[in-house]
């Protein structure tokens, strides 16, 4: 009988499962599921940077895909050998003793604090500050050492922090917190413990301060000095955590019965999606594989040997197998790559949706097929325009910072900047700055990591972004200086997660070894064209002083 894995993933906007054959990487059958309530804009506040998402949301998916992809496929139920979910992170969210969302408890119906606390929230800048003062004044270990010396408002202990102290019910009733992939991964196992529950190393590592170093979490005496409240939460979380080459359980029997499968199925332990991404697109030493979407993560892998205890400044951090056991894994990124794109889009869409798409001049019908229209061809054909300007035009010069910074050396109050504008620049030429900009904004994370002594040959892509707009990949080429491989796989964090799952299986005996089986062939490549080196060059160092006066200047002064 042939066998298969499921992998899951858990983006910002849907959840994804691809149903894998373990022999050939095949992808037998893949279903996708929108978060209703997300989609409705509840329980957010860009104005104020909180976004939040509500557990039914992933739950309603995590049923409905893996369904969808057993229907889709027809193969028996005993032949699924085993399921892994990677989701977005850090995403926590608070639980009861029993181990249920607290927005299902009685007076926690709709509050967002109860909720999951989205990876792009930064509603937590404050506490992310006073966890950096902290750790570098209190005497004791620096536990951002391996989170690149910088904690991010977008991390564990920041949105905990922050919602304690702005919520004392949800402080009272929550008996612990979940990272998102940790929790959906609860929801299927068998093992319903809290305390031996397997978390993931990958999300702990990256997000919460655990390391070896230190023997786990942070000390209470450290986080006592943050609230005492952090230091009574450590002891209900975990000292151990475990790489997603290892088992959380079985699938337990409610949601066997739920999904039409049987209990022999194994369920990995939880991972983060850049990180099963890298996977699924085969990553391996020297190679920095970008998940590219509405923001980036960039991961790369190293020998223990190589990093030590090396520590990279300003990266997301360095996590003995978060990414393949035995290797250590690096993440940077970037907190809006397509998010800046689809910003200016929504910028320039306003006159539509607010003049065009409500005239009473034009029929249901006709008000719906021009929507399509432009939606579908809006960013090619602000591509193909920005494409065709000449080199002497006059382009100016934009940050990448929409959404903050995550990498190199997170600060979430940054805002982006436009200068250079003139009578003359017309929308081609700003979308040409924005490009610019997540690419210069790439090329500072690349410089980071290549000054820290961790080398890196080539770059490959993955994501809707790689796969779909030819101009940003070749620029991106042509800022780097370095050959872009396009993963062609349209689902590589989702194949990435059933890599692991094929290990945990049992099919495969590692990581490496289903990954050369099962990770995604590759699509495309993009050589830097060196005609454009010196343009680029003078580009970014345009980029370089406009973000130095933003930072020490209008932040400075704000």
């Amino acid at each position: 009988m042939k066998t298969y894995v499921i992998g899951l993933d858990y983006g910002t906007d849907s959840v994804r499962a691809v149903l894998v054959n373990s022999a050939d990487g095949a992808e037998v059958a893949s279903s996708v599921h929108y978060y209703q309530r997300w989609k409705e804009k509840q329980y957010c506040k860009p104005i104020i940077n909180q976004f939040r998402q509500h557990p039914l949301d992933h739950l309603e998916g995590l049923e409905n895909t893996i369904k969808g992809v057993m229907q889709e496929s027809g193969v028996p139920a005993a032949s699924v050998k085993a399921i892994c979910i990677d989701t977005t992170g850090s995403s926590p969210m608070a639980l009861t003793a029993e181990g249920q969302p607290l927005v299902f408890e009685e007076g926690f119906e709709e509050n967002p604090n109860a909720m999951m606390v989205l990876w792009k929230d930064h509603t937590a800048v404050k506490e992310a500050a006073e966890i950096n003062e902290l750790c570098k004044s209190w005497g004791g270990p620096d536990y951002s050492k391996y989170e690149g010396g910088i904690y991010s408002s977008e991390w564990f202990w920041a949105k905990i922090l922050h919602i304690i102290r702005e919520d004392a019910g949800v402080k009272e009733a929550a008996h612990t917190w979940m990272e998102h992939c940790d929790y959906l991964t609860y929801v299927l196992a068998d093992n319903k413990d809290l305390e031996s529950f397997r978390r993931s190393r990958c999300a702990a590592g990256h997000k919460a301060m655990w390391h070896s170093e230190w023997g786990g979490l942070p000390s209470k005496e450290f986080l006592s000095k943050l609230d005492p409240e952090l230091a009574a939460l450590r002891d209900r979380l975990y000292t151990e955590t475990y790489t997603s080459d290892e088992a959380a359980g079985n699938l337990n029997e409610e949601w066997a019965e739920k999904l039409g499968l049987t209990t022999d199925t194994v369920i990995a332990v939880g991972t983060f999606d850049a990180h099963a991404g890298a996977v699924g697109a085969k990553v391996q030493e020297h190679n920095l594989v970008r998940v590219m979407g509405t923001s980036t993560c960039d991961i790369i892998v190293a020998d223990n040997e190589d990093v030590g205890a090396n520590t990279v400044n300003g990266i997301c951090g360095q996590v003995d197998g978060s990414v393949i056991p035995g290797l250590v894994g690096l993440e940077a990124g970037q907190s809006a790559f397509g998010d800046l794109l689809a910003w200016f889009k929504d910028v320039l869409s306003w006159p539509l949706e607010t003049l065009v798409y409500t005239s009473d001049i034009l029929t249901e019908e006709q008000r719906s097929a021009l929507k399509e229209q432009v939606d579908n061809t809006f960013i090619a054909k602000l591509s193909e325009e920005a494409a065709s300007l000449s080199a002497d035009q006059s382009i100016p010069i934009a940050l990448d910072w929409i959404n903050g910074r995550r990498t190199p050396d997170a600060n979430q109050e940054l805002k982006a900047a436009i200068s250079g504008l003139s009578l003359g620049t017309r929308a081609p030429h700003i979308f040409n700055a924005l490009v610019n900009a997540i690419c210069f904004g790439s090329k500072m994370i690349v410089d980071r990591f290549e000054a820290e002594g961790v080398r890196i040959d080539s770059v490959t892509g993955i994501g809707g972004v790689a796969r779909k707009s030819p101009f940003i990949m070749q620029t991106l080429a042509d800022v780097l200086n370095k050959p872009i491989m396009v993963a062609a796989s349209d689902q590589a964090p989702a194949l990435g997660a059933a890599i692991y799952a094929a290990v945990v299986g049992g099919v495969y005996p590692n990581v490496n070894e289903a990954s050369k089986h099962l990770g995604s062939d590759f699509e495309a490549e993009y050589q830097p064209q060196s005609d454009k080196l010196a343009y680029y060059e003078e580009l970014m160092a345009g980029y370089t002083e406009l973000a130095g006066f933003i930072e020490t200047t209008i932040t400075k002064n704000k």
